[in-house]
């Protein structure tokens, strides 16, 4: 019985945090996406493929260079950073649109953890699937073109940046939606065409002067761009303007996040 009892002993709380159920709430999460990896892994890994695949062809060698490389080594960073941006937003969003859906969602405010712990776990949980889509990603691409990482902690950076971003956005949209008809008018109105219309095709100095100057306020477009700088050594905008831009971003985007499931945002009655 003594045996069971420390076996089983609630840990404390250190440094004021629940590690032990933070950690296993991320776990949780990152368990959940690995339990349908066709639909949240192989699906996006076979998009952004594809659409390297047809446009490619589609093109063939006609398309004269952009920022000192060929197109289809300019487009193979865009189309992983914006498969990071889809799908963090989409893991997030599903998690807490699903427990609110399904009625689970009593479970996770029940639980002894605080809405920093409940926010950060399920944030990092949509960061674990960026990074294992764009390691994947990365992978199978070199087996079709000439891909390298040549800045890996800027790549490491803005992955986690922008995961980190989207993954609070998604929280907040969670948050908001009532039904899943809701998040898709996000997903598909809002998430999708800005991660499309943000550089992922093109570099923004082809855009007349003043959708060149709104570009510089997109933080999808900084995404991006500071994505593909990793792999080709070049980039539209201002690298030190777009991590201090996203550094921002993402401890508002995360405290907006924090506040909101505090105070129970449609998540209480």
């Amino acid at each position: 019985m003594v045996e069971l009892h420390k076996k089983y002993q609630i840990g404390e709380r250190r440094f004021g945090i629940n590690w032990v159920g933070a950690y296993t709430l991320y776990l949780k999460e990152t368990l959940r996406f690995l339990s349908v990896l066709g639909q949240t892994i192989i699906g996006p890994v076979v998009t952004a493929i594809l659409f390297l695949l047809v446009i490619s062809l589609a093109i063939g060698e006609d398309r004269p260079n952009v920022l000192g490389v060929t197109f289809i080594e300019f487009l193979a960073p865009g189309l992983i950073a914006m498969q990071v941006i889809q799908q963090a937003f989409s893991h997030s969003s599903s998690s807490l649109l699903m427990g609110k859906v399904m009625g689970n969602i009593v479970d996770l405010i029940g639980a002894p953890l605080s809405a920093a712990e409940v926010t950060l776990a399920i944030i990092f949980a949509s960061i674990t699937r960026s990074v294992i889509i764009s390691i994947i990603s990365i992978i199978l691409f070199s087996l079709f073109i000439e891909i390298e990482i040549k800045h890996y902690l800027i790549f490491f950076t803005y992955l986690f940046l922008s995961s980190f971003i989207m993954g609070a956005v998604g929280f907040i949209a969670g948050l908001w939606a009532d039904k899943f008809d809701n998040m898709a008018t996000i997903t598909n109105f809002i998430i999708v065409p800005l991660s499309f219309l943000s550089g992922t095709f093109y570099s923004v100095d082809r855009l007349p002067n003043f959708l060149n100057f709104l570009s510089q306020y997109n933080p999808f477009f900084h995404m991006i761009d500071g994505f593909r700088y990793a792999f080709i050594n070049n980039m539209d905008g201002s690298i030190k303007f777009g991590l201090i831009y996203l550094i921002i971003l993402s401890i508002l985007t995360w405290f907006i996040s924090y506040i909101l499931y505090k105070k129970g945002y449609k998540i209480k009655s």
